[in-house]
């Protein structure tokens, strides 16, 4: 317990934060190149596309599956067209918009054919070992492409400066403790999914609102279970720790902030999902879509920087409170053994 004459740090501030964070990006407006780089790639680049591997699979599973019940064969028939267009549409490049780091992208998850100028160039893959191997160097691309736009954005929001020289001398080792970190994310959704997906077909099957019931537990559970890490990549970006090190500063900083914690991302989260369905009004074939992908790639700089401003606010007052608490253990141990001699 903290005595009388200890003050305790104030808490972070979340709409400190944010403003923090937009004004880095106001002072710094040339880190919305990045994203929006990305989004003009995705847009009006060249596509991977696996339409020709996709469509005979479904086709297949339609044709093996005989169901006399109409409606099933409606929901069967709505689901083959749901992965036609999927198949279509699909641009296997979005997948350089990485997680836990990446560049955040507009169009990564909006699936974008057309443009103004015309259809993209289209490049099939026919061979599902093309798609792994294109897929594997993608991720990695992403990641590290990723690391590089986290290091500015954070030296902008933590120095108000961006240290181009630094930046590119840390990239490697920032880089490599990120692909890492990936791995770790990868490795806990594996270990969580196959377990946590059988027991939901199977529950499946005793009828729909106890599956959907097991599938919302499911969520809540993988939203649990991923929480403590959402704060992972930022040790390595704010106070140079390696991968463990940030992992296990992420679960101290969220255990002792849980609630206002979960406030900012809810925030994050509100304002950035409610935004982009601003962005993404104008049609993919209207240039007016550049001001959707400008606007975006502003937003989610900002609220990026306000999540760095955060943390580093966040780890002073945990540091901070666990040294004032420790020292008023240490004094009360004192002032007892004092009592007893």
């Amino acid at each position: 317990m903290i005595s009388d004459s200890q003050t305790a740090p104030p808490p972070p501030q979340l709409l400190l934060s944010l403003k923090m964070g937009f004004d880095t990006i106001t002072n710094h407006i040339v880190l919305i190149l990045i994203p929006v780089a990305l989004d003009l790639f995705l847009w009006l680049g060249p596509h991977l596309r696996l339409q020709n591997l996709i469509k005979p699979v479904v086709s297949q599973l339609i044709a093996s599956n005989g169901f006399q019940d109409p409606g099933a064969s409606e929901m069967l028939e709505a689901g083959q067209e749901a992965w036609m267009v999927l198949a279509e549409r699909f641009n296997l490049f979005s997948i350089l918009r990485s997680y836990p780091v990446g560049i955040p992208s507009l169009l990564a998850s909006k699936l974008s054919l057309n443009t103004p100028i015309g259809l993209p160039v289209i490049y099939e893959l026919n061979s599902v070992i093309l798609v792994a191997l294109f897929s594997l160097i993608l991720l990695i691309f992403g990641l590290v492409l990723g690391t590089y736009y986290f290091i500015v954005v954070a030296q902008a929001a933590i120095y108000d400066e961006v240290r181009w020289r630094q930046s590119l001398q840390n990239w490697p080792w920032a880089s490599l403790q990120v692909i890492l970190l990936a791995l770790v994310w990868i490795g806990i959704f594996v270990a969580v999914s196959i377990p946590g997906g059988c027991l939901v077909s199977s529950l499946a099957l005793v009828g729909m609102p106890v599956g959907q019931c097991a599938l919302l537990l499911y969520a809540g559970f993988i939203l649990s279970m991923f929480f403590p890490l959402l704060f992972s990549p930022h040790g390595i970006f704010v106070n140079h720790d390696n991968m463990f090190t940030s992992v296990r500063a992420s679960f101290r900083l969220t255990r002792y902030t849980l609630p206002t914690t979960g406030l900012f991302f809810l925030i994050i989260l509100l304002i950035s999902q409610g935004l982009d369905l601003v962005w993404q009004i104008p049609p993919e074939t209207s240039w007016l879509t550049l001001i959707g992908l400008v606007g975006h790639a502003f937003i989610v700089s900002g609220l990026l920087a306000a999540s760095f401003v955060y943390y580093r606010d966040a780890g002073y007052w945990v540091d901070n409170l666990l040294q004032q608490a420790k020292l008023s253990t240490s004094q009360d141990l004192k002032s007892d053994d004092n009592a007893k001699t």
